[in-house]
């Protein structure tokens, strides 16, 4: 199958440097791509060399990889796309142009401009200035200029009453620049909860986790719904400022810094260069002969897997839909206990509606990181997934744990078609409909409920991958070649 690789072609232009390009780089990971790549420009190499120098200083284990002489040779060998590079699609984004906004609830597929959300006064119970790649020094200073500037007649800004307001640095070293320019000081004096910095809220563990029926604005950059507490809790995405100001308002609000750029009407945004009059936008469709070829199935490998179809009708399922986050760090968790908690953020009422052989179909980017997204499927017993598309970490840690995962987008069109009018829309369904893979003919065979039978080519099962999964999994496979 095609894997996609993501490109920013100019640079993006902030003027804080460095530190914003942070988050547009963290999300680039929720496109079902396996690179991205940001053009070198002087502000990183500046960057770096700040950072290269700290590690020189402080004697960090860090300058192993960030000196100078590392730095140099990035600047030298800047990498860049091959002269003449043709891409699937591209599109553009003025990034000054965007208002802030605000993702959720419970979904960073779903955003809204943050004036159209202060005036319905959602009220929060708890706001977060935590996770690794948005609660940095900047971050942190951003957060202090709210209460800063929120003080009157010498007194501190508080924390609105009833709302719980946690801080966590990004590192240990963010956490000092942060103490050392007096912002963690200032957020600490109005009211804020000190976190160590590490793993917490943001996925699932420690102290501060959202509870049922509670709403919650985090600066963290994944709010999908059970991540960051209970799944009937409600988790809202915004900057450090917006973050900050509702906790200062008790309710989802803005600073109030925002001026719309001159000339400037809405966002610029759109498929193509941002060029007009020389934009082309390309579109590549993937081809497949249609000529039968036999497969050549390995010993161990099932030449045929056949069940019924369970139907979860959602795009970008992610990891914390298929296995909760407060598990994640549960080393040991028994086959059954997975087994159990298996989709329980994305459906309650899976366990009860799956049973072993039945085969899983999606839609589109399902899984994200962390293994137990497979081996919590495989703990149901069901052996085969099947996507729209699936995210490339999900498909390597299937291959790596035994559990076969492919890319059919007609079947995922065909089940959506056939249940488009149904009054109900269960989160998953039992279709009635049997699917069977014939691996050495590397084709899907569709039985619909009403008996009417169609069939499927899909992408060839290359030996490797055959061998891996044959062998229980890639652990088994490299202890049997020790």
């Amino acid at each position: 199958m095609a894997r996609l690789r993501s490109q920013c072609r100019q640079p993006p232009i902030f003027p804080e440097g460095r530190g914003a390009h942070h988050p547009a780089d963290r999300y680039r990971k929720d496109i079902p791509a396996i690179g991205g790549l940001f053009p070198v420009d002087e502000k990183l190499i500046a960057w770096y060399r700040a950072k290269a120098t700290t590690a020189a200083l402080t004697d960090s284990p860090a300058k192993e990889r960030m000196n100078h002489e590392q730095v140099n040779r990035i600047a030298e060998n800047r990498l860049v796309a091959d002269p003449g590079a043709t891409y699937a699609k591209e599109s553009y984004l003025n990034l000054p142009t965007p208002p802030p906004w605000v993702a959720g609830p419970n979904s960073v597929k779903v955003a809204n401009p943050l004036k159209n959300l202060e005036p319905q006064n959602i009220k929060i119970d708890k706001a977060y200035l935590v996770s690794c790649p948005n609660s940095r020094a900047s971050d942190i200073a951003a957060a202090a200029r709210v209460f800063r500037e929120a003080a009157t007649d010498g007194q501190p800004a508080k924390v609105a009453s009833g709302v719980r307001f946690y801080l966590g640095a990004a590192s240990l070293s963010e956490q000092k620049i942060a103490e050392e320019a007096g912002d963690w000081k200032v957020l600490l004096d109005a009211g804020a909860i000190e976190l160590p910095a590490a793993c917490g809220p943001c996925i699932g563990p420690g102290t501060g986790l959202l509870e049922k029926g509670e709403t919650g604005i985090s600066a963290s950059n994944r709010n999908y719904k059970g991540r960051m507490g209970d799944p009937l809790a409600k988790a809202y995405l915004a900057s450090p400022e917006v973050v900050a100001a509702s906790a200062l308002a008790g309710k989802i609000a803005g600073p109030g810094w925002y001026q719309k750029p001159e000339g400037v009407e809405k966002v610029i945004i759109g498929e193509g260069s941002g060029d007009f009059a020389a934009d082309k936008a390309l579109s590549l469709e993937a081809t497949a002969a249609e000529d039968e070829a036999l497969t050549n199935v390995l010993p161990g490998f099932p030449e045929k897997i056949e069940g019924e179809i369970i139907f979860l009708d959602s795009d970008n399922i992610n990891t914390d839909g298929i296995y909760p986050g407060k598990y994640t760090y549960q080393d040991n968790l028994p086959k059954g206990k997975m087994a159990e908690v298996c989709m329980e953020n994305y459906d309650p009422e899976f366990t009860k509606l799956t049973k072993p052989g039945d085969v899983f179909v999606t839609g589109f980017n399902f899984g994200s990181s962390r293994e137990q997204a497979a081996t919590a499927i495989l703990a149901r017993d069901i052996p085969l997934v099947i996507a729209r598309s699936l995210g490339n970490i999900f498909s390597r840690n299937s291959i790596n744990n035994a559990l076969v995962s492919l890319e059919i987008p007609r079947v995922v069109e065909r089940l959506r078609e056939a249940f488009k009018d149904d009054a109900e829309k269960p989160l998953t369904r039992r279709t009635g409909w049997k699917l069977l893979w014939d691996v050495r003919r590397s084709k899907a065979v569709i039985t619909e409920k009403d008996g009417t039978v169609w069939e499927q080519k899909v992408s060839e099962l290359p030996p490797s991958v055959q061998e891996i999964i044959a062998a229980g999994g890639l652990e088994n496979w490299v202890k049997s070649k020790i």
